[in-house]
């Protein structure tokens, strides 16, 4: 499988790259990003196939199918990762919540967040492929709660690796922050930013198309890679699980095989939205791919109105920070789907140059054939973790933007799928709230929330409490390259 650039070639980067080039060295023409030149069947055959198959099985044959130039050897070991899971014999489980809705717990890793379906695999691929080449790579993350501690917790102590993570001070929740400034691998620095995830991605950006910043790391004899969703070798670990959700329910008999389903996607950076993407235009049975926002409902306006402007907002910090997000990096691959490189490009350039741009009407019902999106705003998901608390079922106010597409988004009658992205212990503070709590300490929140919603607290966050604070920098974003630099 070759990767080609969503906004064309410069003369100077290859023509196409395979998928160990688009890992390990992300960044594309023209600041762009890498997809596939094509996407394996994912057919009546195909997951019939699999009815029987354990997670592992399935995301085995699924990345033999891609033609990944990854030993096999080493996709094995790397999904072996997914055995520390809480439950290794299936690490997604799927929730039933209404008689036509089901939830998908991504979230059972070890950083209770649903960047570790990719991450963990991912991040082994990774430094394998570093070892295997002798090469030395700094992997800079930008977090806006949840990628940072999956990137930091994949790549400590790993040989030849070297992890700069960049978070929005005050901008993630508590149990977040914790997770990462907590970290003691002599591998890893993470970098507080004053400033909202928007920057700190932004800087990310900035220095993996920076050839001046590549050049000081030639010379100490590193390479750069990056561990966010710009990186293809995230994404395609997303794809599974959408197919494994469309199989977990043809197996409870809630479906037949064949039948089309709805998915309901939580989304901040848009990557396990493309990911739903992949599994649609591959053949999964998928009706239409459901957004939902928080307030900063710019996506809201991309899919219903084809505007994407950021002149007319600013960030604003909600009760579910990690898509407390203006700049959504995977957009930009669905436009290369849709449209071709040549008006990815010029829609890009025009965001960059003017901070806004606007689809033409023809485009925009090319989007909606798959999309459609809603918002919630704080006080409407404390209302419906509170419903759904007294009916047994404990979410995160991620996971609980989705009700609101659920109810009011879909024009058929078809069983849904809604993507809960992190664990409700990751925000105790809110979930205590919507219970009828005031608590503003998340020790004091986490024990509430179990005690009276009799749910348990995994030991990794009652652990995290103890644990000293390793990194206690903070900066302005111009300071970001120097701390980096340093720590090399």
């Amino acid at each position: 499988m070759q990767f080609i650039e969503t906004r064309g070639n410069d003369g100077i980067k290859p023509q196409s790259v395979t998928f160990s080039q688009a890992i390990l060295s992300p960044s594309a023409s023209f600041g762009g990003l890498y997809v596939p030149t094509a996407l394996p069947s994912l057919d009546k055959a195909f997951l019939e196939s699999h009815l029987s198959s354990h997670y592992k099985v399935l995301a085995l044959d699924f990345l033999q199918k891609f033609g990944i130039d990854i030993d096999k050897e080493v996709i094995q070991a790397a999904l072996d990762r997914y055995d520390a899971f809480d439950d290794a014999s299936n690490p997604v489980p799927l929730a039933k919540i209404e008689e036509d809705c089901f939830v998908s717990e991504l979230y059972h890793g070890p950083t209770r967040a649903f960047k570790d379906m990719a991450l963990q695999p991912f991040g082994y691929i990774l430094s394998k492929l570093a070892q295997q080449k002798n090469e030395n790579y700094l992997i800079m993350a930008a977090t806006s709660g949840d990628t940072g501690p999956a990137t930091l917790e994949t790549f400590k102590n790993q040989d030849n690796i070297k992890v700069a993570c960049l978070y929005p001070d005050g901008g993630t929740s508590d149990v977040q922050r914790l997770q990462m400034v907590t970290e003691d691998g002599k591998n890893l620095k993470v970098i507080g930013v004053k400033g909202n995830f928007d920057d700190t991605q932004n800087t990310l950006k900035a220095l993996l198309a920076s050839e001046d910043f590549k050049k000081e790391l030639q010379d100490r004899g590193i390479k750069l890679s990056a561990a966010n969703s710009v990186n293809f070798g995230r994404i395609i670990f997303q794809i599974i699980y959408h197919i494994h959700s469309y199989l977990e329910l043809v197996r409870k008999g809630e479906i037949q095989m064949g039948e089309k389903i709805y998915l309901v996607v939580p989304s901040g950076n848009f990557g396990n939205a493309l990911g739903a993407y992949y599994a649609k235009k591959a053949g999964l049975p998928i009706e239409k791919i459901l957004i939902s926002s928080n307030i900063n409902n710019i996506l809201t306006d991309w899919i219903t109105k084809g505007e994407y402007d950021l002149t007319t907002r600013t960030l604003i910090q909600t009760e579910s920070p990690a898509m407390d997000i203006l700049k959504s990096s995977n957009v930009e691959r669905i436009m290369f789907d849709k449209f071709g490189p040549v008006r990815t490009k010029e829609l890009m350039e025009a965001l960059e140059r003017d901070g806004k741009y606007q689809l033409t009407d023809a485009e925009l019902e090319m989007l909606r054939k798959d999309f459609d999106a809603s918002f919630s705003d704080d006080v409407t998901c404390e209302t419906v973790i509170g419903k759904y608390a007294k009916k047994g079922y404990i979410m995160d106010p991620h996971t609980a933007t989705c009700i609101r597409a659920y109810e009011k988004l879909r024009d058929k009658p078809l069983k849904t799928v809604i993507y809960s992205t992190a664990e409700w212990t990751k925000f105790s503070p809110t979930v205590a709230k919507s219970l009828g709590k005031s608590v503003e300490g998340d020790i004091e929140a986490l024990q509430w929330v179990s005690e009276h919603a009799h749910v348990r607290i995994p030991e990794m966050i009652h652990a995290l409490f103890a644990k000293p604070i390793v990194h206690q920098v903070v900066v302005e974003k111009d300071s970001i390259k120097g701390e980096m630099l340093d720590f090399l």
